[in-house]
């Protein structure tokens, strides 16, 4: 009895453990073989890259035509000839480049106004290199909260999700470039700003800014860069039920000022009017007038000096090579990393961590504003040097009345600096001191 229930029990395992070997081995091709038929069926595989024509047909709506150029940019065709936001097309390609329906509803419809594509609410008609084309249609919303949409020539109906719709639902004001400059802030090599008494030119060196006009100035970087950023994303508001009221408005409104934009393709500009709060453009790029953001209207009501820059010293936040502060009788010589260290060092001895209050004083030289005259003779000079060597900085201060004055070498330019920075400056001055010994 005991052999008998050995050979019965080892049988029962010989059984369990084929069980789980075919299990292990044919399961997963079984969940894949049903993944793959409840998975949704792709509706379009289309090369982003191969297309070259795009048209979007709506219903009450002219339909958009849109063309590849030779540079590979897209351009509206009709119903006008404009620019187009290549952005927004690249979104409509990318959408349908692997466009995925949510699940196949009728593999033979029979009837295609049921669904609303006997006379779609969108088309978009698809040419790529070699005239072939394909045409997507999307009918009406699902009960459910999903569309209908098709292939033209396919007898297949599918659902899609709203937000794909939407991704794909785009209008003329929506494909067409809205900026009204379109130039590339990278590319702009002059800017020029012609306000009421005051004309303000800025020309670029790689990335440096210098005022040209009324007087060859040191520009603050960031200022230009805001104007140039606030130029180059300006768009028209294409929300207004009545364009000629935009027009009417601008040429009732006070001109504020116009601005002039430069690159290698020529010279765009913008004219800027104000009307209470509101403002206007017109561009010489695009025809119309159109409101514009209030921000832009606010960057262009500025004079050269807000554009000036007004630190004494470029060295920015990279530690300088080298300071020489001469206060009188008193002189100070500071050198930053000597023998591959980062540390200060005076006359061989390191220097204790407060010159690190003296360098941050120096770089926070300003001007409180800019001035004609009060500059005699210096009562403080400044010497730094920093860019490994490559920049040599020399400011001259003098005391005039309850402030100070400022002159940077070879530079026409007097800043008038507060009492209170020179101050600072010299108290930290006096506290340098060696490094405890250790």
């Amino acid at each position: 009895m005991k052999t008998g229930g050995l050979y019965i029990s080892l049988a029962v395992l010989v059984i369990l453990g084929g069980t789980l070997y075919w299990s292990n081995h044919h399961k997963p091709s079984d969940e894949t073989a049903k993944a793959s038929a409840d998975a949704p069926p792709a509706i379009l595989k289309l090369d982003q890259g191969s297309i070259d024509k795009l048209e979007v047909k709506k219903k009450e709506s002219e339909p958009v035509v849109l063309t590849k150029t030779g540079s590979g940019d897209w351009q509206i065709t009709a119903p006008q000839p404009l620019r187009a936001d290549q952005s927004a097309v690249s979104g409509i390609l990318s959408e349908v480049s692997s466009l995925n329906s949510e699940r196949l509803l009728d593999d033979k419809a029979s009837n295609l106004a049921r669904y609303g594509l006997d006379q779609p609410a969108l088309e978009l008609d698809f040419t790529e290199k070699g005239n072939q084309s394909q045409k997507l249609l999307i009918g009406n919303n699902t009960p459910t909260g999903s569309v209908y949409a098709a292939l033209a020539n396919d007898p297949r109906v599918f659902t899609i999700a709203t937000y794909t719709k939407t991704s794909l639902d785009k209008g003329l004001n929506d494909l067409r470039d809205k900026r009204l400059l379109p130039v590339s802030a990278d590319h702009v090599s002059q800017i020029e700003l012609v306000r009421k008494n005051q004309d303000i030119a800025f020309g670029r060196n790689k990335d440096a800014w210098q005022i040209l006009k009324p007087k060859p100035y040191r520009a603050d970087g960031a200022q230009v860069s805001e104007l140039l950023n606030k130029l180059t994303d300006a768009k028209m508001d294409l929300t207004a039920s009545d364009s000629s009221d935009a027009s009417s408005a601008f040429s009732k409104a006070t001109p504020l000022a116009t601005a002039k934009l430069t690159d290698e393709s020529g010279t765009q500009q913008l004219e800027v009017r104000k009307d209470k709060d509101t403002y206007y453009a017109k561009s010489s790029a695009v025809s119309g007038a159109y409101k514009i953001d209030a921000d832009l209207g606010k960057a262009l009501d500025k004079s050269a000096d807000d554009f000036r820059n007004k630190k004494l010293f470029d060295f920015g936040y990279n530690d300088p090579n080298k300071i020489e502060l001469h206060n009188g009788a008193r002189a100070y010589f500071l050198t930053h990393g000597t023998g591959g260290y980062d540390d200060w060092w005076s006359n061989g001895k390191k220097m204790d961590s407060n010159v690190d209050g003296l360098v941050s004083d120096v770089r926070d030289l300003s001007a409180s504003k800019f001035v004609d005259s009060g500059f005699s003779n210096p009562d403080i000079e400044l010497t730094v040097t920093s860019d490994d060597g490559k920049r040599m900085e020399k400011v001259s201060i003098s005391k005039a009345g309850d402030h100070y004055v400022a002159k940077r070498e070879n530079d026409p330019s007097l800043y008038q600096l507060d009492a209170s920075a020179v101050d600072s400056l010299l108290t930290a001055a006096d506290g340098l001191k060696p490094a405890a010994s250790k």
